[in-house]
């Protein structure tokens, strides 16, 4: 820990960056002193058991700890923990509370995840209008999957004006940042506007993460096009 308290900015990024195995005991000792940066890192390597034992109830201690200390990033991750129950129950109400806080401290995931939650009324009201708001101030940032739900509440009107133009410009841009399901999106939207070669082409790239159910969409849509 005296040794941590010396190091200049520069060495102590080092230290807790890297290689997670090589990074761990340093990680630890600076999260057990209070450093809200290191305790974000240490529950991501609890949570995906890198350099560490997997232990998905440590890691949202540690998430709580630093979402305490204001860490918008952290209380983005507490917001995840107790909507899917990482060593906890599930507590949506709880869940939609941490994402407000990360999404009225800017923080892109943050804003998705509590968007997410108002329009589906999950453990806070609904509102539509608020989430697609929220999309729109996430997309802005440059979050992929945001531009996609943004440009479906644009598509669709939903908690916003229908605009058909600015919704097909928010799915090529969440295409172009590499999300499977806007790829998807603007790749039928071309194949609507007779571009065809375009459409097949971003459709054939959709395919590299979609899951099983969105890969039979893409077949499908291929075989008619």
């Amino acid at each position: 820990m005296a040794r941590l308290r010396s190091m200049t900015s520069g060495e102590l990024s080092a230290a807790l960056g890297g290689d997670p195995c090589e990074a761990a005991s340093w990680v630890e000792a600076a999260a057990a002193c209070g450093m809200p940066e290191a305790q974000l890192r240490l529950g991501r390597m609890l949570l995906g058991g890198t350099g560490v034992a997997r232990d998905e109830g440590a890691a949202l201690r540690w998430f709580m700890k630093a979402a305490r200390a204001g860490d918008a990033a952290a209380q983005n991750m507490a917001g995840r923990g107790f909507e899917l129950g990482w060593g906890c129950e599930v507590d949506l109400a709880e869940a939609a509370r941490w994402y407000a806080k990360s999404a009225d401290a800017g923080d892109p995931w943050g804003e998705y995840n509590y968007a997410n939650m108002q329009f589906d009324g999950r453990g806070v009201d609904q509102d539509q209008a608020a989430a697609a708001a929220l999309y729109a101030r996430s997309a802005r940032q440059g979050h992929a999957r945001a531009m996609n739900l943004l440009a479906r509440c644009l598509e669709e009107g939903w908690g916003t004006a229908q605009d058909t133009v600015a919704a097909a410009l928010w799915y090529s841009r969440s295409a172009e940042a590499g999300y499977f399901r806007a790829q998807f999106n603007h790749g039928v939207g071309l194949l609507w506007q007779g571009r065809r070669a375009e459409g097949i082409r971003w459709l054939e790239r959709a395919q590299g993460e979609a899951d099983d159910r969105l890969r039979a969409r893409i077949r499908a849509v291929l075989v008619a096009a």
